[in-house]
């Protein structure tokens, strides 16, 4: 039988070695766990990178393709912007610019089945809005599908003008451009560049108010 000091000294040493053996574990773990929460917060990290990377990347392309130019497309540099309210030779058929009525064509997506006033639409331009105007040769779809186009979009209009030369007419503030169908993707490029664009001569300017007269 072993004596009693050597039973508790035996005790105490198998006591500071599991001790040490917890305290091993412990650190293994801390260890383990900021190991882990510092993959983690890098991955997280480079995950926001890309994304913050992605979403510039789509942002720079899209600012690109508004910016470049459209085939077709017509600019006729600077107009006057005198309020009139007698009628006005323009240069332009349908008119893109110059004098106008100082009461504007509403444009909030509006759609005419009547030829609006020259004078109206050029104020309404001046404004920022497009204008998208047929004549006869338009077919019925092609109709259909502007004027779904056209009510989706504020700053925008449309009606008839007879006496254009082109089937379709997009019209804003000095600049023009003409297609055959309104399946040409350049209908939609012209509303994105256009609609509020660059063009704009009263930027904000309202579009709700004014009359067709």
């Amino acid at each position: 039988m072993a004596p009693e000091g050597s039973t508790s000294t035996d005790r105490r040493a198998r006591i500071a070695q599991l001790r040490a053996q917890e305290e091993a574990r412990e650190r293994r773990n801390r260890i383990l766990g900021i190991t882990v929460a510092a993959v983690v917060a890098v991955a997280a990290a480079g995950g926001g990178a890309y994304a913050v990377t992605r979403a510039d990347q789509q942002h720079k392309a899209r600012q690109a393709a508004a910016d470049a130019p459209i085939p077709g497309v017509k600019t006729f540099g600077t107009f006057s912007r005198n309020h009139v309210t007698h009628p006005v030779q323009y240069p332009q058929t349908p008119p893109v610019g110059g004098d106008h009525n100082p009461v504007w064509t509403p444009c909030m997506g509006n759609v005419y089945d009547q030829p609006v006033h020259n004078e109206n639409a050029v104020h309404s331009l001046e404004h920022g809005a497009v204008w998208v105007t047929y004549n006869g040769k338009a077919t019925p779809a092609d109709i259909k599908v502007l004027s779904d186009k056209v009510k989706a979009t504020p700053y925008s209009f449309m009606s008839p003008y007879p006496d254009e030369p082109g089937t379709i007419t997009l019209s804003a503030w000095s600049t023009q451009l003409i297609v055959d169908s309104a399946t040409d993707p350049r209908v939609n490029e012209f509303f994105t560049k256009y609609v509020q664009g660059p063009q704009t001569q009263e930027p904000g300017a309202s579009c709700s108010a004014g009359s067709m007269q």
